[in-house]
């Protein structure tokens, strides 16, 4: 991997570990206030979506003071997806990562009663926040999806094409589940990509696909998903077959943070690569912990972009680590600690998000996560100016994952091997 060319400098109101600042960061103290200016070099890329090369650029990772209010800061498309009984589950999660300069597509799938569906389609039309902004948008033309076939990628796909015709202006895509909570605001998280490469893809990955060699890739199987409108497990087919040799397999996570270019690079396929490889994972059993991965790391202009992480708290099961634990009021402590945007899983209403409302987003039963943004009586009932934020203790946090996970890549890890 190439020598970084620049040097990077990271500004964040937070005392990181002694093992960071021995890496990153010049800590300085002043009238009691702790302050880390974080120098450090980013092998990150930047290239452009519409002229290639085979050099790969540096580019800057920053974290600093607030950026400048404006439409320079960053915008998220998010996906949030449920099922059945997901209603309020979504609704609520959905509130604490509102935020006006962002987008929004929210899916209730087949298997969700039309009572369910309609609910959520008339609380989004009456909502006047929503009607004033316009960024909330529900598929009302419901998929089936099941997480052990390949709807989900499908789903997944339909979505981002659904973004990407509905408004282009924003720079990362979020899939996330009904199950699925903010641990940071919406200002916390636009403050702490507003310095970073927007080029940037945040996906969990690795080539070592040990037992899923023979359990996931080898089988081949069909996904009544495909075609039935009832929700049903998939089955095997026969023969199995062999490890692919025009590509290389990679797995890891089905939640992602895209950039704007692979997602466009996925959806409109001026390469046939994410074509094939949809065909591939067709018949692949939990094509969701594999497509995008395999994408992404086949691809040069593209891997040298990818930050191997999700930027989730997952609590999982002993090996193989393939149930999430359902996360309680006893997790609150490794959730914060983990520095992590977002935590998964999480039952309807249990106390812990209660308390991460209160302690971690600031928000108040049934009300928006407050952000600068934030205007009228009772708050964030109206929309005040969208490009001003106000980052608290969550940026803080984040930034020293980031700067982590920036650590770990300029030493040339964790990088689609």
């Amino acid at each position: 991997m190439a020598p970084s060319e620049m040097e990077k400098k990271c500004v964040c109101p937070v005392v990181l570990s002694s093992l960071v600042c021995a890496f990153v960061f010049v800590t300085s103290l002043n009238m009691g206030l702790v302050s880390s200016v974080h120098k450090f070099n980013s092998i990150f890329p930047i290239f452009s979506a519409h002229q290639r090369t085979s050099e790969y650029a540096e580019s800057k990772i920053e974290l600093g003071t607030p950026p400048p209010a404006g439409p320079t800061l960053p915008r998220f498309a998010y996906l949030v997806s449920g099922s059945k009984g997901d209603l309020e589950k979504l609704w609520r999660t959905l509130h604490a990562l509102y935020h006006p300069r962002n987008e929004y597509v929210v899916h209730l799938d087949l298997e969700a009663p039309p009572e369910e569906r309609l609910a959520l389609a008339s609380r989004i039309d009456n909502h006047t926040v929503f009607n004033k902004v316009g960024n909330v948008y529900m598929i009302s033309k419901a998929n089936m999806v099941t997480y052990r076939g390949p709807t989900m990628v499908a789903n997944t796909l339909h979505a981002c094409a659904v973004l990407l015709k509905r408004n282009k202006d924003w720079d990362w895509f979020i899939n996330l589940s009904a199950s699925d909570y903010p641990l940071v605001t919406q200002d916390d998280l636009v403050y702490t990509f507003s310095a970073l490469n927007r080029n940037l893809n945040f996906i969990e990955h690795t080539s070592n696909l040990g037992w899923k060699a023979n359990e996931r890739a080898k089988p081949l199987i069909v996904d009544p998903g495909l075609y039935k409108s009832t929700k049903s497990d998939i089955y095997l087919a026969t023969p199995r077959r062999t490890l692919p040799t025009a590509f290389k397999l990679f797995t890891g996570s089905a939640w992602t943070v895209l950039s704007r270019p692979f997602v466009e690079f996925c959806v409109w396929g001026w390469d046939n690569l994410p074509r094939t490889l949809l065909m591939y994972y067709t018949n692949f059993v939990s094509s969701p912990e594999g497509y995008f991965q395999t994408v992404v790391c086949n691809v040069p202009e593209f891997a040298k972009t990818v930050v191997n992480h999700d930027l989730h708290y997952i609590s999982w099961d002993n090996p193989p680590k393939q149930h999430p634990h359902i996360l309680n009021i006893n997790d609150t402590d490794k959730m914060i600690q983990s520095n992590a945007a977002f935590a998964r899983k999480f039952k309807h209403d249990d106390p812990v998000l209660d308390k991460i409302d209160a302690d971690l987003l600031g928000r108040a039963k049934g009300s928006f996560t407050p952000g600068a943004w934030c205007s009228g009586k009772p708050t964030c009932s109206e929309v005040g100016d969208s490009n001003k934020i106000k980052p608290g203790p969550g940026a803080q946090r984040l930034c020293q994952l980031i700067a982590r996970l920036a650590m770990k890549a300029n030493n040339g890890q964790d990088q689609c091997r």
